[in-house]
């Protein structure tokens, strides 16, 4: 499934950034080798090394894969229809959504996307998006919001965190009512 989405990026003209943020800044030069630590004081150990960030990757499900009725109750689906896959908004949507996936995983976001119109999958039936469209559902599977412009996961965490289902989430995690 991630290999068609980066092969459709790809052809879309997307960056390596996009396809595993390989090209950063300094990839390119080998890390550095190991450091010898002073011998001055026995009683003094060397740091326990420090393990490597947990990578969060987002996971993007095709509208085909899944259905409203699957996710009812378990997540908030966040779908991205455009008309084709090599639409800059819809580019430009999947770059956004992939700087922090993080905060759609905190908030039980499922992100689906739509690219081919003439399949009429059940959520281009039951949305009826035109052209390029950002839709955000509730867990029953209500609107929450409709773009017609790439919004980025911060704006998207805004408008669930707004609902009285996410803030009672919310309420129980910090122990409220």
């Amino acid at each position: 499934m991630m290999k068609k989405l980066r092969s459709i990026w790809m052809a879309a003209g997307l960056s390596a950034a996009l396809a595993g943020h390989a090209a950063g800044m300094g990839a390119s030069t080998p890390p550095p080798g190991p450091v010898a630590l002073p011998q001055g004081r026995p009683e003094a150990s060397a740091p326990a090394p420090v393990a490597p960030a947990a990578v969060h990757e987002l996971e993007v499900l095709e509208a085909a894969e899944v259905t409203p009725e699957s996710l009812l109750f378990e997540a908030r689906p966040v779908i991205v229809f455009a008309d084709t896959a090599a639409d800059p908004s819809f580019v430009t949507q999947l770059a956004l959504l992939e700087r922090d996936p993080v905060a759609l995983q905190a908030r039980d976001a499922v992100v689906i996307v739509d690219t081919d119109p003439a399949a009429a999958s059940v959520w281009r039936r039951q949305l009826r998006p035109r052209g390029f469209s950002l839709v955000v559902l509730d867990k029953q599977g209500n609107v929450i919001d409709r773009k017609p412009v790439p919004w980025d996961t911060r704006e998207i965490g805004r408008a669930i965190d707004k609902t009285p289902e996410r803030r009672a989430e919310m309420a129980r995690a910090r122990g409220g009512r």
